[in-house]
């Protein structure tokens, strides 16, 4: 039988109504999100002084996509995971405070509870602070960790705009755990998520606050990179500290005999950051213009993986346009879930994944920060009021249409407007058309 079959079935089977025996079939989801993340920051994506063997060992025993996209920033790129939808769709196009993800937009936390799946977020949220916004009021069962954008992984505090903020919860209960690291506590949280006792299939969204600054790598890897310029020696410290917990995960799973019912999924939120607070850069995106804020390639292609031992195919590589708003629809179609209702503008991934041939989901993905849009389509892309980001916060904002083709020029080092005005045209149309369906039905 071969994957596309016993998936069909699968689902088919829990769409008529299963006994929990055959409930139990589902596959458990983890969905891992890293913080800042550089574009090709992983060994098996070409960083070769990285060492990421739990990482490159995911994509040996999964598919790795290398156009995958996201938004280029943290609450942004959240709200689009969550949601299935673009960001201005999800109604969050930049980062957010107290108040966050709109509360009428389905999660994909809620739309797995509703059909059977325990839920938990362990680690950053970011998606609005206030307890109608908070993880438990969006479709999670249980939560462990910070509301806001970033916490000192000691003392827990947010301290980049006064007054000092201590940010650590258990649900909606603030708690406290100075002295512990908190990547560690949020690994010790997942393990005992996991094995709770209670037998549903689970969902879990480990959205770790690596390698986003404060920089607080362990000192082994300190040393291990000692030879590295800095920044990139922090920077990389921090990017194998993380590796380090991936593979406490990783064995945790094998030893209790989940790992070939387990789906994994990892990501980046965004491209890396060159903020003066992570000492001006570190990350690393090749030829790839821009970072973190930008909507130049480096801002929002990232590294991503997928990984179901036995049901997917194992060290494969998918150059298909993808984006982080196709979760949503690829884990149901995964589990066996009705899709039925659903608001979103991802597209299944599994014949990608089954079928390195297959055609990509999307002919056209839009992104929205703040000021800044962008349209890509086919290998054209159009960019309005590009950030292009540079160390330490100096960043210039490049006014007006930049257009670019990925296949040309994948640096994105020129403005193509004036020679290829047909195509900036046709791009631009693809974007009215676009914010058009924002305000009216559905096409």
């Amino acid at each position: 039988m071969d994957d596309r079959t016993l998936l069909t079935g699968v689902g088919a089977l829990l769409a008529l109504g299963a006994p929990a025996s055959a409930q139990n079939m589902r596959p458990n989801v983890i969905v891992i999100y890293t913080d800042d993340h550089g574009t090709l920051d992983m060994n098996c994506y070409g960083a070769r002084d990285l060492r990421t063997p739990h990482m490159d060992t995911l994509a040996a025993r999964g598919v790795r996509f290398t156009q995958f996209y996201a938004a280029p920033v943290s609450s942004a790129s959240r709200a689009s995971l969550m949601t299935g939808q673009f960001t201005a769709r999800a109604g969050l196009t930049g980062n957010a405070g107290d108040r966050g993800l709109p509360t009428d937009k389905e999660t994909i936390a809620e739309r797995l509870r509703a059909n059977g799946y325990r839920t938990a977020c362990i680690g950053k949220w970011h998606l609005g602070s206030l307890r109608e916004y908070a993880p438990n009021s969006r479709g999670f069962d249980y939560f462990w960790g910070f509301l806001g954008g970033c916490i000192d992984s000691y003392s827990h505090f947010y301290y980049w705009g006064g007054p000092n903020r201590h940010d650590l919860w258990c649900n909606d209960r603030e708690i406290y755990r100075g002295g512990t690291f908190f990547a560690e506590e949020t690994l010790r949280e997942a393990e005992r998520f996991i094995t709770n006792g209670d037998e549903r299939p689970f969902f879990l969204y480990w959205a770790v606050n690596i390698p986003h600054y404060p920089l607080q790598p362990s000192e082994k890897w300190l040393e291990y990179y000692a030879d590295l310029p800095e920044p990139r020696r922090q920077y990389a410290a921090f990017i194998s500290t993380f590796d380090d917990c991936l593979g406490g995960l990783r064995a945790f799973l094998r030893e209790n005999g989940l790992e070939e019912n387990t789906i994994v999924i990892l990501q980046s939120d965004n491209g890396h950051s060159t903020e003066v607070r992570t000492f001006g850069g570190g990350g690393y995106c090749g030829d790839y213009r821009g970072g973190k804020f930008s909507l130049f390639e480096g801002g929002i292609r990232v590294p991503a993986l997928i990984s179901w031992p036995g049901h997917l195919p194992q060290g494969a590589v998918r150059d298909q346009m993808a984006m982080n708003i196709d979760w949503f629809p690829t884990i149901l179609e995964l589990c066996g879930i009705d899709a039925a209702g659903c608001d979103v503008d991802g597209k299944s991934l599994v014949g990608v994944l089954l079928d390195g041939s297959a055609p990509a989901p999307h002919e056209t993905l839009h992104f929205d920060f703040e000021r800044q849009w962008a349209v890509r389509h086919g290998d054209w892309k159009l960019l309005f009021n590009a950030i292009d980001v540079r160390p330490n916060d100096r960043n210039v904002t490049l006014e007006g249409l930049f257009l670019t083709n990925l296949k040309m020029d994948p640096s994105e080092s020129r403005n193509l407007l004036e020679s290829y005005p047909q195509q900036a045209g046709e791009l631009l149309e693809l974007r009215l058309q676009y914010v058009a369906s924002l305000s009216g039905p559905r096409k």
